[in-house]
Formats: structure tokens, sequence, C-alpha cells
């Protein structure tokens, strides 16, 4: 490998896939490596997460489109060895970058969802852009990594990228200092002692999260025991939810404290993690409640979770948009949790150390045959 590596995303928010970039710059770091975290904007809450040693490049663009000019200066100035992208948007112009700036460059790109949900939709002119220019341009790409089998088949289903050309990485999850943040003091009242169980659920309010169905498998369960449900995150569909808590009469028990930087001081206390998502690229909270220990229920979404939980093994799968069969499950896991054991080891499967290697090897150049 050569002395720098960039990765490139679209800010420094609180999604997933920023969470994982800023997980392999510090992976990469500890390594010895020039790492460069080249954001289109360097603004969000996981600015302050950068690892000291990694090297932020601020594009200060409005967009990642307008970002295009920017990011062709940056490699022609820095020639970086690899460049890894996340996300579509960005992934398209890292393409298009590097054919116009540096084409002996290796590019990887990384997928982090699924696209069949969006055949069931509509889609703005700017998203069926991207996708026209996916079609195009991915063939192009050194490599692109799927961080699930799911989000892998899905990419070679759509025709996007044949399947030679595919990898799957799991995402970098796990390290010391989660399991530092999950000793912090209680962060609600809730979960300062035993009694009522609290189950969290922890994701963006947003329809491809389908907290609504957990919230309505939270009601059939209050009809029969004491519980409480926590959902962290923040979105477009906060007063839907605030409402429909409202008609199930579960608005006493049910707190939406908003974005939290850790959420691993609220998993480590939980009863359980419900995650009621109609899809997933990969599901990084249950790998965190894992490593907490917490027993886990999810919906066999497309993408992550039901690889994550070993078809079943590590936590219950359940339909997706099926509260009653997600209440069951929830019940049955209160009353019956897996080994604490059983789950932190397979949590370790995601360590950060591990998926660091696996992705350095996606960067480096292909040796010929």
């Amino acid at each position: 490998m050569g002395t720098r590596i960039a990765l490139l995303l679209p800010n420094l928010g609180g999604g997933g896939a920023q969470r994982v970039i800023v997980n392999l710059a510090g992976g990469f770091a500890r390594r010895g490596l020039g790492t460069d975290v080249v954001a289109v904007r360097a603004a969000g809450p996981l600015l302050a997460d950068l690892p000291p040693r990694a090297r932020l490049i601020d594009l200060g663009s409005r967009s990642t489109f307008a970002a295009l000019p920017r990011l062709i200066r940056y490699i022609r100035r820095e020639r970086p060895a690899a460049m890894l992208s996340t996300m579509s948007h960005c992934n398209v112009v890292a393409l298009l970058a590097r054919r116009l700036s540096r084409p002996g460059m290796r590019l990887v790109v990384r997928e982090a969802t699924t696209l069949d949900w969006s055949r069931r939709r509509p889609l703005p002119v700017n998203e069926r852009a991207v996708r026209v220019l996916m079609e195009r341009l991915y063939p192009g790409a050194d490599l692109v990594v799927a961080n699930s089998h799911g989000t892998a088949a899905d990419l070679v289903g759509s025709g996007i990228v044949p399947g030679d050309r595919v990898r799957v990485i799991h995402n970098p999850v796990v390290c010391d200092e989660i399991f530092e943040k999950q000793r912090e003091a209680a962060p609600h009242r809730w979960l300062q002692g035993g009694g009522i169980p609290v189950l969290i659920a922890v994701g963006r309010l947003h329809e491809s999260k389908d907290h609504a169905t957990a919230i309505r498998a939270f009601a059939a369960i209050r009809r029969d025991r004491a519980a409480r449900l926590v959902i962290l995150g923040e979105g477009p569909e906060r007063g839907r939810l605030l409402e429909l808590a409202d008609e199930l009469h579960v608005a006493e028990d049910l707190d939406l404290p908003g974005f939290t930087a850790n959420p691993h001081a609220w998993l480590a206390r939980a009863s359980a993690l419900v995650c009621s998502s109609r899809w997933e690229g990969f599901g990084n909270v249950l790998v965190e409640a894992l490593a907490a220990g917490t027993p886990v229920i999810s919906t066999d979404c497309p993408g992550g979770p039901g690889e994550i939980l070993g078809g079943g093994r590590f936590g219950r799968l359940v339909p997706v948009g099926d509260h009653e069969a997600l209440a069951r499950s929830i019940v049955e896991t209160l009353d019956d949790p897996p080994g604490r054991d059983l789950l932190v080891e397979r949590a370790m499967d995601f360590t950060i150390d591990r998926i660091s290697s696996l992705y350095l090897e996606a960067l480096e150049p292909e040796t010929p045959a």
C-alpha cells in the first residue's frame, strides 16, 4: 500500500455510513498509514470522533456534485495511492474524478444499502439521475464493496455491477471505546435501576426504520405487562409517531429523546433492542447491542440484520411490518433472554481491527496472475 489513503464521504453526520468511515480512519491511522478523511462538507456530530492521526480534508462544497472540481484538485495535488468512497452519490463523483484526474489510482466504492426498496416507490429526479450514473460508472470501479450479502445480491440483481466485481465486507463496529462508553452513567431515569423492562429502538425517524410497527408491537405488549419504549433518533416522522402513541394510549411509556452521541450507555442498560426496519444496509446498532450483551429482536428485512443475527441464532427475526409477530418475539425474549456471552462473542466478529484488515486488502492494487 502506498503512503496515503483517501476516504471520501458527504459529511460527518450521525449516519451509519459516516460512522464506518470514521472507524476505518482510526483503524488505518493506528497502523501508521497516512489517512485523509475527505468530506464534501466537514460538518456533523461525528466530527468530534475523528481520530487525531487522520487528516481532515474539507472540500467545503454545497453539494456532492458541486464538489467534483475540488475533489479533482485534491487528487492531483495529494496523489493518494487509493481511495475508498461511500454512499451512492459520492461514489459516482469519485468515479468521475478519478477518470478526469488520475486514472491509475485504485478506487473502491462502498454501497451501504439495498436498492430494492427504491423500485417500490417513485424516485425524485435527483435520485433517478444517481441511479443512471451508478449503472454507467460502477463497472469502472476497481472493486465494489457491499456491506452485506443482501446488498451485494441486490447490486448484482439490479444490473449495477457484475458479480465478480463485488466483495462483501461487513461494517467495522466494535472497539475498546464502545465498552468504555457502555460504562458511562445511566442516561435516563428509566434506566437507573431494575424493575420495568425498557426496550430501545435506534435509528432515524424515517419510513425506512418503520418505528410505527415497533410502537404497535409495544402497545400490544402493554396490554398484558408493564414495559417502556425509548426510540433514539431524529427525523421527519417524529410528529406522526407521537400521534400514533397517543392513539394507542402508550404515550406515557414512550420517550423520543432525539439523537445521542452515545447510544452504548442506553443499550447496555436496556432489556432488549428492537429493530423494525423495512430495509437496512447493514445495521450497526444490532452489533452495538450484541456488544453490550443486550438481546436483539429484528425484522428479517433486506440487508444485514439476518446475517448479523446468524439467521436467528443470535437474536429473533420476524417478518417486516408484522407488529404481532414482533410483539410475540419481544415477550419471548424478555421471558427467556439469550446468554450474554454468546452475544458478545458474536459482536467480536465485527471489530474495527478485523474489518480494517479486510478493507486494506480490498484497497491493495491487484497483482497479475
